[in-house]
This record gives C-alpha cells, sequence and structure tokens, in this order.
C-alpha cells in the first residue's frame, strides 16, 4: 500500500519524494498511483507543493497542510536542479534579523520560477543571475540542511529588492538589527558581486541606521569606482534633491526605520 511506503520514507528520515520514486517502487499502474495519491492528499497525509513532488505532513502541521519550506525546498530545488538560496527577508530572519515574520518564505534563483502555494504555505522566487556566486551558509531544518544567504549578502539582497520586503522603511529596519553580524571587510569583498547602485544605498541605510564602521569598506569601493549618482528610492524623482556626496546617492525619500 501507498500509506506503507510513506512511512517507510519517514523512517528513512525523509520527508519527501517524487512521483519517480513511488513508481519505481510501486506495481502498479501511472493511473492506480496518481489515485492513491491525491486519497492520502484529501486525507492531509501528503502535500504536492510542486507537480510530481510531494512532501509528508506530520500532524502537527496538518492544519497548515503542508510543511515549512524551509523544510522542502532544499529537496523540491534537488528534484528540479536548480541553484537556491534562502534570502532577503527569510533568511534575515534566521540571521536574528526578523522584525516580524515574513508572511512569505523568500527563495533567491538563477532563473525564473513560478511561486508556490501549498496549503497556507507560500514561497516567492527572487532571481539573482549570478545566485551560484553568492557566498551562502548552512542551517539545520528537522528535514535536514537549508542554504541561505549570509549576512552581508543578506544585506545587498535586502537593498536591492527592497519592493520584495516591504519597502525601504522595512529594509531599514532590519539592516539595523542585521548590522552586528555583518562582517565590513566580507561585505567589501561582496560589493563586487552586487549592482553598484545596491552597495551606494546600503552604504547609505547602514550610516542612517547607526552603524558607520561596517561601511568603510563599501565605501573605498564607492570612491573607487566613482559610480554615476542614484536615486535612494528608484521609483520616485530625484531632480532637485540633495544628494549625499560620500555615496553618491539622491536621497529623494525619508527612511523612517522602527
Amino acid at each position: 500500500m501507498l500509506s506503507e511506503f510513506v512511512q517507510n520514507m519517514l523512517a528513512r528520515g525523509r520527508s519527501s519524494f517524487s512521483f519517480d520514486d513511488v513508481a519505481s517502487m510501486k506495481d502498479a499502474s501511472s493511473i492506480a498511483l496518481k489515485a492513491a495519491l491525491r486519497r492520502l492528499q484529501k486525507k492531509g497525509d501528503i502535500a504536492m507543493p510542486y507537480r510530481g513532488f510531494y512532501v509528508i505532513v506530520p500532524p502537527e502541521y496538518r492544519a497548515a497542510g503542508c510543511l515549512p519550506p524551509e523544510q522542502f525546498i532544499p529537496d523540491l530545488m534537488e528534484h528540479v536542479g536548480a541553484i537556491y538560496y534562502a534570502g532577503l527577508l527569510s533568511a534575515a530572519e534566521y540571521h536574528g534579523a526578523a522584525h516580524q515574520r515574513p508572511q512569505v518564505f523568500q527563495v533567491v534563483v538563477a532563473k525564473s520560477r513560478r511561486p508556490i502555494s501549498c496549503g497556507k504555505m507560500r514561497v516567492d522566487f527572487i532571481v539573482r543571475k549570478n545566485a551560484a556566486q553568492i557566498p551562502t551558509e548552512k542551517i539545520n531544518t528537522p528535514a535536514g540542511e537549508l542554504k541561505i544567504s549570509q549576512p552581508e549578502a543578506t544585506a545587498l539582497d535586502l537593498v536591492g529588492y527592497a519592493g520584495h520586503c516591504a519597502g525601504l522603511d522595512n529594509v531599514a529596519t532590519v539592516i539595523a538589527e542585521l548590522a552586528e553580524k555583518i562582517d565590513a571587510g566580507k561585505l567589501g569583498k561582496m560589493a563586487e558581486l552586487s549592482p553598484i547602485a545596491w552597495v551606494q544605498r546600503l552604504g547609505y541605510l547602514i550610516e542612517l541606521v547607526g552603524a558607520k564602521d561596517k561601511a568603510d569598506g563599501i565605501a573605498d569601493y564607492v570612491a573607487l569606482k566613482r559610480p554615476v549618482r542614484t536615486p535612494l528610492a528608484p521609483a520616485l524623482k530625484s531632480i532637485g534633491v540633495k544628494m549625499d556626496s560620500r555615496w553618491r546617492v539622491f536621497v529623494n525619500t525619508t527612511v523612517e526605520p522602527d
């Protein structure tokens, strides 16, 4: 029976499986297997966050209808052969800089992917073409290891994708909490992997939240590059507003961290 297969997977410490895994172990037709899988889904024993990929839902997550994303994203990304890391507000939370728990689990990938809805769980995929080069670290979850961006990369992603992070006010709030984890030397190296405008804006925000010493390395980088002046808020006009000369940033909005 398929339920026995699921229990065997759990006994082996596995929390997910693919349709191909089932098909290779069961002497049944594809139609019969899919029907059996649908029955288990209706019972809440399993969920399907991605076509052909299933997660086993233990009793404590039945109300949510799915495993938390951090417990299935590593297996799913391996299943589809995608480069990934948990980033932005999701990574900031793991670094102890969660101003408020993100409503959506944020995953950075090298190529565009559709968002995932699984029960009450939501996953957004944010594209960064050089995701494979971004420094990451591994953390343990109940289902294995999850890759997250290092604090320096997280800070730059927050600024670069501020629209995914509830705006600059929230980004500045999170950066203030993340600052103590940031290594100024590593941040300088990370700057080389990021658009220079992100670096300029991050430098301004780090100083704004009172962590100037963390920005000295990227200040030297910006001074060396002498980039074009960039607006703090790209979507707003920057004509006639003051410019921060150190960061070559038009301060075209007032940022108010909590």
